[in-house]
């Protein structure tokens, strides 16, 4: 038997153009859930939970876009953390962890899927 998976509702974030390079843009989901969304220097966009998991403070999209031997990473601006911007995991401490959610552009638009990618 086959399961089928329903396709990931998608909310619009902003427009393309809005997001700059490398500067976080904060996003609040229907269910209130708040996203970090960012656009590297190669283009890439990413979206990863906004809340510090070391704080609780909704402060993931200020922080510092960077690499770490070819990974890209957000640095939270509190405790200064690296997590990877793929997968949300911490480079710093193996159990901590951010989510991840599908990101993409639509007719100008930047979207987040509404359902989490896999669990890190």
């Amino acid at each position: 038997m086959t399961t089928l998976t329903p396709p990931t509702p998608w909310i619009d974030a902003c427009l393309d153009h809005h997001l700059e390079t490398e500067i976080g843009l904060a996003v609040l989901l229907p269910d209130h859930h708040q996203i970090a969304l960012f656009r590297t220097h190669q283009g890439h966009l990413y979206s990863v939970d906004n809340i510090d998991p070391h704080t609780g403070a909704a402060v993931i999209c200020r922080g510092i876009v960077g690499d770490r031997s070819g990974e890209p990473t957000i640095t939270s601006p509190m405790l200064k953390h690296v997590f990877s911007l793929r997968s949300g995991h911490s480079l710093d401490h193996e159990h901590t962890h951010l989510t991840t959610w599908p990101v993409r552009q639509h007719h100008g638009m930047l979207q987040i899927g509404t359902t989490p990618q896999g669990t890190p």
